[in-house]
């Protein structure tokens, strides 16, 4: 420790200041890149005065082929024109048609390199059956829109089909304020999902009683978005890059066989038609339930899987103000229920599936469902709907207003034949319900466009799923979230940003569900805090609720509802592909001196005393000295050494201590120890620092320090840290709250990394010195295949 007067302490404040290094500025603002603020969308992050966006509005009639797996529909579609445009032609999305053999989905489709399949990708491990079926399947399956007939008034309109999108020319301009009917015949085959894949689709239980389970979706032409930012949104489906569609009112009557059971978006309108008595009267008792009602029994649900019906029944749903519209239907659904009412919501959750889902489905599905809606609610706005739907079908989760699609089952044990499910089946049924009903309230209401910027959906509902699940039990078992999971990412070099196009992204799960969550996670805990977080995060919600927020609006809200400038933490979060890997360097002690004599001298002799003898001195001890042996030799300066005190130094201390005033004797009085931390930002992205001060009397403490810290210099700065007494220890990021993508080197003194070897018994001849030499040169190749063969040997 060096002791220092306290003026020149002071000075170690502003080292930052005078970095070496071209400055990069990580705190500018993000003006270059934000739109321009306007009458529409406001600096604030609010919607504007002039505000606008469109309405459509549809009346649909369709049919269910069973036998041959196909939908057949006519519908009207009712376009609000509330843009201050002139509109001469109206664009759809005909989303089925990425079935069709020859869209972009299946032509641009690519397969691992020559050199990955080289090292054995193929060799070794094969193509699968299923990616092989689904390649070639997708080759002959005649999917897509078969459109029949486009109409208004009666007379043909011309259109235009573009892969997935469809132009309608008008036969005259659609003025602002206006509105258009036309109508669409059209009929398509529904896709085997657990063999094409898809967001939809039909499954097939070939090895129990020969029956379907359908999931339907994207099963009409539906209006593509039209806004003030992009224009028309008719960006192809490519599969990634989801939905931007605009919210309506649905009139849909769909006739399926007479003993299915239909879900869907919206409140059924005739239940005497197409319930008995007794599932309308369990349907009325679990709206004021306190846990789930069975309305279609499991006894019901097989009896109906034996028959086949040859006649029809027609469900007709109504559901106001959303922006879109899905179902499913099936004779093996059971059905249960259970109402939720508080605030603003008053609600039905529901879950569908067959007697294979159980007995996970029954236990958890509704639960999770209110669960949902109660956390939520919490967080962003009151849930809107009259129903909040699960299904458990072919399709692994699907989101749509109202209802979900969603895959987790039991298994069988294949020796004892004990229907069973794991742990990774459980927590993944109820986090993947919470997820996709989740979504109701992003995108569904909070209606982003999702063909554009994933992670404006997908990002901020995972973010409130962690949240849930956090809510649901103690340790629940997280996925996403923590951030120190997101590490291994954030250390990739196989990344782009998070601002990236849907169709764009790389390692979609990481960077558009999982970096999000955990950087809402940071800016809550450690940069906002919870209670400014929480109150921007609903403001958010709120505002955009039922209209269509971009990212600008997201960053201006949370920045203008907290009170806080956020434009670094969106730079490099969204923007970059840094990371967090802050060092601490080094810790330089220093105490401020007492000026008093007596004091300072004993201080130096200490830290005298503590330096290590050299080797020399500790092999000259004992040596004869000639002083000692003529002790006339010694004089004043034997007797005294550099650290005795004198009446000199005494007088010198009495006079300064004169010319001080009360305050400042007292400040030397108190005997801080200062000490300047050295610190580097390796991985790019500013932080906050936080650090863990562990004192010599045992008392360890939380010091925070906003990311602001490194606004004068992004790469190196140093920190003048105050203590009471002596700091044994500190540590950067104790919590691991930061993804820190490199603890090993946020401690000082630095701390060994605990690890584990494994060893492991192989087969091996004699301690041959010759065997390199009698045995010819072996390729890479075949020793790489050589190794994967002795590993399968153990």
């Amino acid at each position: 420790m060096i002791r220092l007067p306290l003026s020149l302490a002071a000075l170690c404040l502003t080292v930052s200041a005078f970095a070496a290094e071209p400055f990069d500025d990580k705190f500018r603002q993000l003006d270059e890149l934000l739109p321009t603020p306007s009458t529409i969308r406001t600096a604030s992050g609010a919607p504007g005065h002039a505000y606008w966006q469109q309405r459509a509005d549809y009346t649909i009639r369709a049919t269910l082929d069973e036998a041959n797996r196909a939908i057949s529909a006519s519908g009207s579609i009712t376009y609000h024109n509330n843009s201050p445009d002139t509109l001469n032609y109206l664009w759809l999305q005909l989303d089925q048609n990425l079935f069709t053999p020859g869209s972009d989905n299946r032509t641009s489709a690519t397969v691992p390199s020559r050199e990955a399949w080289s090292k054995g990708r193929s060799a070794e491990d094969g193509m699968r059956f299923d990616a092989m079926r689904s390649i070639l399947e997708s080759r002959t399956f005649d999917g897509g829109f078969k459109i029949a007939s486009v109409k208004a008034d009666g007379q043909p309109l011309k259109f235009v089909i573009n892969k997935t999108m469809m132009r309608i020319d008008l036969p005259r301009g659609l003025k602002p304020g206006a509105k258009y009917v036309f109508s669409i015949d059209w009929n398509y085959k529904i896709n085997d999902a657990k063999v094409l894949g898809g967001r939809a689709g039909y499954e097939r239980f070939d090895d129990a009683d020969k029956n379907d389970l359908f999931e339907i979706a994207q099963w009409f032409p539906r209006l593509a978005a039209y806004y003030d930012v992009y224009g028309w949104q008719h960006k192809q489906f490519l599969g990634n890059g989801e939905f931007t569609l605009e919210f309506g009112d649905y009139d849909i009557s769909l006739t399926v066989p007479a003993d299915h059971i239909v879900a869907s978006t919206g409140e059924l309108q005739n239940p005497d038609s197409v319930l008995t008595a007794a599932q309308r009267d369990r349907l009325r008792q679990a709206r004021t339930a306190t846990k789930p009602v069975i309305i279609v029994t499991q006894a019901e649900a097989e009896l109906a899987e034996k028959s086949r019906s040859s006649t029809s029944k027609t469900w007709h749903f109504k559901a106001k103000n959303v922006r879109d519209f899905a179902w499913a239907s099936s004779r093996k659904f059971i059905w249960d229920a259970q109402g939720y009412k508080k605030d603003g919501t008053d609600t039905m959750a529901m879950s569908f599936y067959p007697k294979e889902g159980n007995p996970l489905w029954e236990k958890y599905s509704t639960q999770a469902i209110v669960h949902t809606i109660e956390q939520y609610n919490k967080y962003s706005l009151d849930y809107p709907y009259p129903t909040a739907i699960s299904v458990n079908g072919p399709v692994g989760g699907m989101e749509y207003p109202m209802i979900s699609f969603n895959g987790p089952r039991p298994i069988k044990d294949k020796k004892t034949g004990e229907i069973t499910y794991s742990k990774q089946s459980k927590y993944g049924l109820i986090g993947v319900i919470i997820h996709e009903v989740g979504h109701n309230y992003f995108p569904m209401i909070v209606n982003s466009d999702e063909r554009q910027w994933t992670w404006m959906d997908e990002g901020l509902n995972s973010f409130v799923q962690y949240l849930a699940e956090q809510a649901w039990e103690e340790n629940y078992p997280q996925s996403r979230g923590e951030p120190r999971a997101i590490v291994d990412y954030m250390r990739s070099k196989n990344q782009v940003p998070i601002m990236t196009n849907s169709e764009s992204l790389l390692q979609f799960g990481a960077n558009a569900y999982a970096k999000p969550t955990t950087a809402l996670i940071v800016l809550r805990e450690t940069v906002l805090g919870r209670e400014l977080f929480d109150f921007a995060f609903r403001e958010y919600s709120q505002r955009w609720k039922f209209k269509r927020p971009t990212p600008s609006d997201f960053f201006r809200t949370m920045e203008d509802a907290s009170g806080t400038d956020l434009d670094w933490f969106w730079r490099g979060w969204f923007y970059t592909t840094d990371a967090v890997d802050v060092s601490v360097d080094g810790i330089s002690e220093y105490g401020v001196s007492s000026k008093n004599p007596e004091i300072e001298k004993a201080w130096r002799k200490a830290q005298k005393d503590a330096e290590p003898v050299s080797l020399t001195n500790q092999r000259n001890k004992g040596m004869a000295r000639r002083v000692e042996a003529h002790p006339e030799l010694k004089d004043f300066y034997n007797e005294n050494g550099d650290f005795t005190v004198t009446n000199k130094d005494r007088n010198k201390y009495n006079e300064t201590i004169e010319t001080l005033e009360p305050w400042e004797k007292a400040l030397l009085a108190q005997g801080k120890h200062l000490y300047l931390v050295d610190f580097s930002n390796i991985g790019g992205l500013v932080t906050p620092l936080v650090l863990e001060i562990e004192l010599k009397g045992g008392k360890k403490y939380i010091e925070r320090i906003p990311a602001e810290v490194w606004r004068y210099s992004s790469k190196k700065i140093t920190k003048l840290i105050v203590t009471d007494e002596p700091m044994v220890s500190l540590v950067q990021d104790p919590y691991w709250e930061t993804a820190d993508t490199d603890v090993s080197n946020n401690a000082w003194p630095r701390k060994i990394t605990p690890s584990r070897v494994e060893l492991f018994k192989t087969e091996r001849g004699a301690n041959d010195l010759m065997k390199d030499f009698r045995t010819p040169l072996k390729s890479k190749d075949a020793k790489d295949k050589e190794a994967k063969q002795e590993k399968k040997a153990e």
